[in-house]
């Protein structure tokens, strides 16, 4: 059994408490416009282009010599230079133009793993963990779209006594979920919006099911991290977060934190590279002042008025 992993990094200090291994998996079943991985949202393997990188299709061209179609699916631009590889047909999707090209102006997004080699990795950081009290945090992407791997990777984890933490959008069927909790010790999850069609047009599905499995994870025994991006002009007008915040508050003492995250606009450098527009287009957030004392207000008003544990950034250490 293999998982499909986009990205592994290191020394990660914001999902989860300590030192983290964090795990990428590719596929997710929501496309929220705010997506900073954007190569993880399809359920397969993508190819990355970067045309500053290439050397031009006259000096180089192995790109070209090892694909299987004599290079059909590949671009070049007027400069000579790789522009785009289409989706088509033609493209058998075997990736060996990314194994070809020694300039890395084409990348793999998505590698298979084997629950092995994943342990061989994260086991070579175990002091870090232990010193810290950190340990591995499955992302993406949604992780739980791949159950049962993620299940025999966090069960080698807490085998190794290594700290679990899933986090997930929980868009997702529940015996999915409970596959991987099993052996998770904390779970990190979204309230994007409390309105179902916002939460669509949004996210591009609903809510019901993502606050049905919020529910049944807070009775589980496992501490939860809540998290809510807070962008101007979807989902920051107060009546929104009061809404959350009775939601949250309402899960009772499972609910180790609500983090109110400012939007940034990451990931683009991703999106272009993978033929994809922005989803928010030309928008900009406010400037840090003006977000940093408007989330510093919501923490006050939220904390003394619903009870919930809430801060402003995911900045401060989680202590669990």
């Amino acid at each position: 059994m293999t998982g499909l992993v986009s990205n592994i990094q290191k020394y990660t200090i914001h999902d989860g408490p300590g030192i983290r291994t964090e795990i990428f998996f590719t596929g997710c079943s929501l496309s929220c416009l705010w997506c900073s991985n954007p190569e993880t949202i399809a359920r397969h393997r993508r190819l990355g282009v970067y045309p500053a990188k290439c050397v031009e299709r006259g000096k180089c061209g192995w790109c070209v010599r090892d694909c299987p179609e004599g290079g059909a699916p590949i671009v070049f631009g007027a400069d000579d230079r790789l522009a785009a590889i289409r989706e088509t047909p033609e493209c058998l999707a075997c990736h060996r133009c990314a194994e070809a090209c020694p300039s890395r102006a084409i990348k793999t997004w998505g590698e298979e793993y084997t629950v092995g080699a994943l342990m061989k990795i994260i086991l070579q950081d175990r002091g870090y963990y232990e010193r810290t009290g950190g340990g591995v945090t499955l992302s993406g992407g949604e992780p739980l779209l791949q159950a049962e791997f993620c299940a025999g990777l966090l069960s080698e984890c807490r085998r190794e006594r290594i700290h679990t933490c899933a986090e997930t959008a929980f868009n997702v069927p529940w015996d999915d979920a409970l596959k991987v909790f099993e052996f998770t010790d904390l779970i990190i999850t979204d309230v994007k919006h409390t309105d179902a069609q916002k939460h669509r047009e949004y996210c591009g599905a609903g809510n019901a099911l993502i606050f049905e499995n919020i529910r049944k994870a807070s009775k589980l025994g496992i501490p939860l991290v809540i998290r809510t991006p807070v962008i101007p002009g979807y989902n920051a007008d107060e009546a929104n977060l009061r809404a959350s915040a009775e939601f949250i508050a309402s899960l009772g003492s499972s609910v180790a934190a609500w983090q109110l995250l400012p939007y940034r606009k990451m990931g683009t450098e991703k999106y272009a590279s993978l033929g994809i527009e922005y989803p928010l287009g030309d928008y900009e957030p406010p400037e840090r002042a003006v977000w940093e004392a408007e989330l510093l207000r919501l923490q006050a008003v939220l904390s003394s008025e619903y009870g919930v544990p809430v801060v402003a950034g995911s900045a401060d250490a989680l202590t669990l």
